[in-house]
């Protein structure tokens, strides 16, 4: 069988099957059922990089990381190193179920995750206007206080109180993509760019250091799709396919689109919210933009094999 390589990014969402019981346990839980549709791609001969979200799980941590700096000697836990636990954690709990969907099927296939950096630009114009909310509701007091004494960027959320927001500039190069290509080349599933990658920056000498950011996890997972030369592009998100007008009286469900079409889509700013779906399609656009031979599909982890089988999702195609 030839091989064929494919990048599916998860959303952090995906992994919280229950808001009102979110636990440890039911994030595993949701990654045991995501695993057994992985496993069925490599079981239909694909090499698989995985990315994922960890938007839920990064505001876990900065909560209980505020809750417990009111203690004496403990710590608030920097954004950047949030990013990295979440993608041990989140790494940790696929790749084991992994193993054991794979272990189950007599596949023999290691899966590991690296935990990735990746370099954004210290010039990114998103620096200059931060706009993602991250953490806790703050008074306006403690909201102040953090942004004098911290130098936090905070603004008021809909009367609800006060938030603090974070640049999310754009990737520009994953710093271990060779480790991530010498897996894939030795059998290795690789899960990798989670959250986005950790956002670092070049000092100016080569040296990097983290950065108080977030990057969108389909765009990290979109340069990762190109850098590997994928075939396959799959997002796995909360629907089974993308509306055209979503939500409205003429909303249009979307079976197959092509590249041209996709960008004339997401520029008539009408149909794909600008927080959900216009970064998936914009990841799926850059992807097919470097790749002419490539394809990339979105739809709902349940729906994954259905989606390969041509039967169900939304699939974009260069032409």
């Amino acid at each position: 069988m030839s091989k064929k390589r494919a990048v599916v990014a998860i959303g952090g969402n995906s992994l919280i099957k229950d808001e009102k019981n979110v636990t440890v346990e039911s994030q595993v839980e949701a990654l045991r059922e995501t695993a057994h549709h992985l496993a069925d791609m490599v079981e239909a001969g694909w090499e698989l990089a995985i990315g994922h979200g960890n938007g839920p799980q990064v505001g876990f941590i900065l909560r209980r990381s505020e809750i417990a700096a009111k203690v004496e000697g403990m710590h608030e836990v920097p954004l950047d190193v949030c990013g990295a636990d979440t993608q041990g954690a989140i790494g940790y709990e696929l790749q084991q179920a992994l193993r054991n969907e794979f272990l189950k099927r007599g596949i023999k296939k290691p899966a590991c995750t690296i935990v990735t950096q990746v370099r954004v630009d210290r010039d990114d114009s998103a620096f200059k206007n931060p706009t993602k909310p991250i953490g806790s509701f703050m008074d306006e007091a403690e909201a102040k206080r953090r942004q004098q004494e911290m130098g936090w960027n905070v603004v008021e959320d809909a009367g609800r109180g006060w938030r603090r927001v974070v640049a999310s500039p754009l990737p520009q190069e994953i710093i271990e993509l060779e480790a991530v290509k010498l897996l894939l080349e030795a059998g290795h599933v690789v899960i990798t760019v989670g959250g986005g990658g950790i956002p670092v920056v070049d000092r100016g000498d080569g040296e990097l250091v983290g950065v108080a950011a977030v990057i969108d996890k389909d765009y990290a997972s979109s340069l990762l799709a190109r850098n590997i030369q994928a075939d396959l592009f799959l997002i796995s998100t909360a629907v089974e396919k993308v509306a055209l007008n979503f939500g409205k009286p003429n909303q249009q469900w979307i079976d197959r689109m092509t590249l041209e079409e996709a960008k004339r889509y997401l520029a008539e700013g009408v149909h794909f919210a600008k927080g959900s779906m216009a970064p998936k399609i914009q990841a799926c656009i850059w992807f097919l933009e470097a790749n002419p031979n490539g394809h990339a599909i979105i739809t709902n982890p349940e729906n994954i094999g259905r989606a390969l089988r041509g039967e169900t999702g939304t699939h974009i195609v260069p032409a």
